[in-house]
């Protein structure tokens, strides 16, 4: 059974910068496109990246995008989202996620991931 473990969230002051990891036991994750998500209290959970199972520079929601980046190593089965210039909109339990094998045109949909992580909380305050 594939289990996912988030770490590395925590409180940041508003410019600052977070390393996320989200690592894997129990199967491989070689062939599968990792998603990361987010959610506050009240409102439905938002894509933020995707990084398919071929690597590459991955795919980021309008919000995020050129300040947030994805990052796979396989040999440790695991995957990373690397956070800067950090927003207090960005405060939120990040989870991350798998199950599909492409970041296609519903990456940023829950439906299709089948794997959730128990996520991480990521606050950015002053």
């Amino acid at each position: 059974q594939l289990q996912l473990v988030e770490s590395g969230g925590g409180l940041v002051q508003p410019g600052g910068s977070l390393r996320l990891s989200c690592a894997a036991s129990g199967r491989t994750l070689e062939y599968l496109a990792i998603g990361w998500f987010r959610q506050t209290p009240g409102k439905e959970r938002e894509g933020v990246s995707c990084i398919d199972n071929r690597g590459g520079s991955g795919t980021y929601a309008d919000s995020v995008k050129g300040r947030f980046s994805v990052a796979r190593d396989n040999a440790k089965n695991t995957v990373y989202l690397e956070m800067n210039s950090l927003k207090p909109e960005d405060t939120a339990i990040y989870y991350c996620t798998t199950g599909r094998l492409f970041c296609d045109s519903l990456w940023h949909s829950e439906d299709g991931y089948s794997y959730w992580g128990q996520g991480t909380q990521v606050t950015v305050s002053s």
